[in-house]
């Protein structure tokens, strides 16, 4: 039976069925299923500004197959623009107003069915907490990424602006070329070119499987988009008939799917608190020793900006996450007889993927490493965790030791490395910015960009307890837990305390005697919150750990 039956069937349901008729709803589409189309759209982010023509052709699709598609949206926030300022402290916390949100919609107007069009960093992982609240037949179809732009003959990306910025800074472009960078870096509509965390969380819900085809990797200006879309809108429905759910998708071996999908194609570190919160509304745990042990099995294939010089773009005529996932299961990494929204398996999905540019993904007998793209790191630094990008680490960067350049906030850092402050050999330490602490765990893309943009990637480290754009490189530990507004030891470093950072290892070490630290601890006073008011307030109150996905309580 449909569960909109609940609105429409019947002589109770007379007031709820003359609501949907003052939609202007005829009697035909009233009995069929009613599809909830999510769409993003926003005249703010230039991944969400085209959603309304792959809304209209998702709602093409659900008509052709027999449904009626009712539209409500979803809020995005555009990382790259709220960066470096108050703005990027409501980025991560919009994943749950989004997961909230669209829970709500769906429930109260009892939809059959949804299919959900996000595009962007935390509404891609928001929506996928919802589908599995909601539980209901669901497909999504993303906005896809944007082209690569180019400067000098050479294909750029956000990354390349940003550290564009910190070029200019150290005197190295002057304004003319910095104006160039600013014209061409962003050319098309898309979420932006690189593997960076709305790319990366867009090709994890293909292999996780909640995906059509192409859904990670399509540039949003290509047609085939708009097919996928309509295609999707026609999948939703046969999803309905055989009754197949996000709970039938979403399971332990697909999110072990998902992981190692990551590993080969060094993902944002951000997936490290996605997927963790995705999982947890499926009932699955996903903790740092099942992501090392994924790490350490499956090696990394994939280069794609900022690690590298190929883009999504690339990534997409290589033959996309398909050829991906063909290449890693021929080492047993790949879980086959998982379910997808195809209404197939994985490996009859896969079957028949290949590689067709051995560069932009490599043959799994030539990886750029042997080991995952991502490593979770431990020690008296981070007795919980950290996470660093290891694939986009120089290889002399992967163990290094120097003295802490410590500072209570991004901006005391960014003003430090603007001005030469941070010399090579440093370990820059930003703190009190994680999930309480931010509040809201900005992102530290200003100051990655910055160290690399002026020379400083082969020779300066930076840790911090909030987290990193997908944009950044270098040797760049985030998420470092317990952070230091919960009193972890990341709030005790001082300036010129030893930091050790052993990659290989997994290891991340505060080389100062314990009666030190402890004498320290006896003295330490929390830094009040930037703000404590509002839907932040509210957050910082119940927000877990970054280890724990920054989930809340």
């Amino acid at each position: 039976m449909m569960k909109s039956n609940s609105v429409k069937k019947g002589v109770q349901c007379a007031p709820s069925r003359s609501l949907l008729r003052a939609l202007g709803l005829t009697e035909e589409e009233l009995n069929r299923p009613l599809v909830a189309v999510v769409n993003s759209y926003n005249e703010v982010v230039p991944g969400h500004i085209h959603l309304n023509q792959l809304t209209e052709a998702v709602k093409a699709g659900i008509r052709i197959n027999g449904g009626t598609p009712l539209e409500f949206p979803a809020i995005a926030v555009c990382d790259g623009i709220a960066m470096g300022h108050t703005g990027m402290k409501y980025s991560l916390v919009t994943r749950e107003l989004v997961a909230d949100s669209t829970e709500a919609m769906a429930l109260a107007h009892a939809f059959d069915a949804m299919v959900m069009i996000p595009n962007c960093d935390k509404n891609v992982p928001g929506l996928l907490m919802a589908a599995a609240r909601v539980n209901i037949p669901t497909i999504f179809i993303s906005g896809g990424p944007m082209l690569a732009g180019r400067v000098n003959n050479q294909k750029t990306s956000l990354s390349s602006m940003f550290e564009a910025v910190g070029a200019f800074n150290a005197g190295k472009i002057d304004g003319e070329k910095l104006r160039e960078f600013e014209n061409n870096a962003c050319p098309s509509c898309g979420s932006c070119s690189g593997m960076y965390t709305a790319n990366s969380m867009n090709c994890l819900t293909e292999a996780i499987g909640m995906g059509l085809k192409g859904n990670g990797t399509v540039p949003a200006v290509y047609s085939e988009r708009v097919r996928m879309a309509k295609r999707a809108g026609m999948q939703v429905m046969e999803l309905l008939k055989a009754d197949i759910k996000p709970s039938d998708i979403m399971t332990k071996d697909a999110f072990l799917n998902a992981l190692a999908v990551d590993m080969a194609l060094g993902c944002s570190t951000n997936t490290m608190l996605h997927l963790p919160a995705i999982a947890a509304e499926c009932a699955v745990t996903i903790d740092p020793d099942l992501v090392n042990s994924i790490s350490e099995k499956t090696p990394n294939l994939c280069h794609l900006a900022p690690a590298g010089n190929t883009y999504m773009e690339d990534l997409n005529v290589a033959g996309g996450i398909y050829a991906v996932m063909a290449e890693i299961d021929k080492i047993g990494a790949i879980r086959k007889d998982c379910m997808t929204v195809t209404g197939k398996t994985v490996g009859e999905n896969i079957e028949n993927a290949v590689i067709l540019d051995k560069e932009t993904i490599r043959p799994i007998d030539n990886p750029f490493s042997e080991t995952g793209g991502i490593t979770m790191l431990r020690g008296s630094l981070a007795p919980d965790t950290g996470v660093v990008k290891a694939s986009a680490v120089l290889p002399e960067m992967m163990v290094h030791e120097g003295p802490a350049k410590v500072y209570n906030s991004e901006e005391e850092a960014q003003a430090a490395i603007n001005s030469g402050q941070v010399v090579a050999g440093d370990v820059v330490v930003i703190r009190y910015v994680g999930p309480k602490g931010g509040p809201g765990m900005p992102e530290m893309l200003n100051p990655t960009s910055a160290i690399m943009g002026m020379g400083l990637g082969s020779s300066v480290a930076l840790v911090t307890d909030g987290r990193f754009s997908g944009a950044s490189r270098g040797a760049c530990v985030g998420h470092v837990s317990p952070e230091a507004a919960s009193g972890g030891p990341i709030g005790l470093v001082e300036d010129g305390d030893l930091i050790r950072i052993d990659i290989p290892a997994g290891t991340i070490d505060l080389l100062v005697d314990e009666e030190v630290l402890k004498v320290r601890k006896e003295n330490w006073v929390p830094q009040e919150p930037a703000i404590n008011k509002g839907y932040l307030k509210r957050y910082m109150k119940m927000v877990r750990s970054a280890n724990e996905g920054a989930v809340l309580k």
